[in-house]
């Protein structure tokens, strides 16, 4: 994930509107750049940017590595100047947590970013106990709907990176001890009845956390975050931090110089309410307009609706998304936007590729292999680790041919309806295919019986599905 650095977090000038009142808002705290704004709303770099992007490349190697390290502090991290304070709020964050590539980049960008130099925060909800993850002892009071809620927060300190974990029932009691796919319902493509209320809390507890932490795991940095922080914001479930922040917060004079990013990993997925629930938010009315939605749909109510993440496109300071073809994909009209496009082409987005945690990542000490290899012993090491995936999943072993392997969420916008076609045509040439994931229910019969009707695995060719394990 280390494709994203803070040079990324923009800097604007620009008059916006808040409910009402032409305000300022100069982002100069979020980076030095400037931006070039195209009729469909997306960013390019510049030439100033090219530059700066080369002179930051030129001075990381001009310094000894830095290496991001676990608790024992054993090892430096150079601190390059101007470094950020940078606070990712997700409700995933592998190893702890993870559906999907939303756990992933909150487990690798952090500590990319923390190695350039910047103090780095992710905050994400406690859905098991963590055995790494140590009680702070410290706890906020959170107002949610009409009853106050108490969280707790747990702490770890990892490659660079404070891993700050919420505790609150509502968390842990519905997730523990299951499999990734409960975090957000008991079943695949089922939500839990009181999302909007966790979620409302989790905002609320991670806008407290940088005030309330006192942490010094790190040698370069001490004491609390503070409140001249840039918090990033991802996916629906983090859509209410930009106007908790304004309406709580910034009204009160605090965290005046806080500004919020917003990250869309999936669009899909919006947080779609009944309007009438707009009270249990405890927002002033001056918001509603950024919730209000109206789609043709039944679910979860027929006709007006809360939108979260057109709020959180809305209210935050800027707003990008995982790749520039994604943000293309976005602003080209309301399908691929899913309805939404006119309002990110009104705001703006930044389209940053995904990078990979090359630590993670590594064949050459990846754990959940029997054969490590580096580029020296490649070609001897993969032929071995092939027939053992053969063998394990029980297909015929055969290091000669071809296996295609899906992992994935079985639905439509991962063209798993695509697989499931091409199947057919594709054991006619002797090939193996194995799919790992889970999704929408008729997709997974779909390829259980494709599974049945190509099994061969006494054959050369066949096709295994498989269930991912629990967390």
């Amino acid at each position: 994930m280390a494709t994203v650095t803070a040079s990324h977090i923009v800097s604007r000038s620009s008059l916006v509107s808040s409910h009402g009142s032409e305000i300022k808002a100069n982002l100069t705290q979020i980076g030095s750049r400037s931006q070039s704004m195209s009729h469909s709303g997306l960013r390019s770099l510049n030439m100033a940017d090219k530059l700066q992007m080369r002179a930051q490349a030129f001075a990381r190697k001009s310094v000894k590595k830095a290496y991001a390290t676990g608790n024992d502090n054993s090892g430096k991290i150079v601190c390059l100047q101007g470094g950020m304070t940078v606070i990712f709020v997700a409700t995933e964050v592998a190893p702890w947590s993870k559906t999907g590539g939303l756990g992933d980049v909150i487990g690798g960008l952090p500590p990319a970013m923390a190695a350039r130099g910047h103090r780095v925060m992710t905050i994400s909800p406690r859905f098991d106990q963590y055995k790494d993850a140590w009680d702070t002892h410290l706890s906020a009071q959170i107002q949610v709907a009409d009853r106050v809620e108490t969280v707790r927060y747990f702490h770890c300190y990892k490659r660079g990176v404070d891993r700050v974990f919420v505790d609150h029932p509502m968390f842990l009691e519905k997730v523990w001890g299951k499999t990734g796919s409960k975090i957000y319902g008991p079943t695949a493509g089922e939500d839990y009845q009181d999302n909007q209320l966790r979620f409302s809390l989790f905002c609320l507890a991670a806008l407290e956390a940088p005030r309330v932490l006192s942490l010094d795991s790190s040698e370069g940095f001490s004491g609390p975050y503070g409140e001249d922080v840039v918090f990033v914001a991802n996916d629906w479930h983090t859509a209410l931090l930009p106007c908790y922040l304004k309406s709580l917060y910034q009204s009160r004079g605090i965290f005046m110089n806080a500004k919020v990013a917003f990250c869309i990993h999936n669009i899909a997925y919006q947080g779609r309410f009944a309007f009438s629930d707009f009270s249990l938010l405890n927002l002033p009315d001056s918001f509603k307009s950024s919730f209000d939605f109206m789609d043709g749909y039944d679910k979860p109510v027929k006709g007006r609706k809360l939108n979260w993440l057109k709020a959180g496109i809305l209210e935050s300071h800027m707003v990008f998304t995982v790749s520039p073809y994604y943000a293309q994909e976005l602003v080209s009209g309301v399908e691929k936007g899913v309805e939404l496009d006119s309002y990110i082409r009104k705001t703006g987005i930044t389209g940053i590729t995904n990078g990979m945690d090359v630590q993670e990542w590594n064949p050459a000490t990846d754990k959940y292999t029997s054969i490590k290899y580096d580029i020296t012993t490649v070609s001897y090491a993969k032929p071995l680790l092939k027939e053992a995936l053969q063998s394990e999943v029980g297909l015929p072993v055969d290091r000669d041919i071809p296996v295609i392997g899906f992992i994935g969420r079985l639905e439509e916008q991962k063209g798993s309806d695509i697989l499931a076609a091409a199947i057919p045509m594709l054991v006619k040439y002797n090939v193996q295919i194995i799919v790992l994931g889970t999704g929408k229910k008729y997709m997974e019969k779909q390829i259980a019986e494709l599974e049945k009707e190509y099994p061969d695995k006494g054959q050369r060719s066949g096709i295994v599905q498989c269930s991912p394990l629990p967390i």
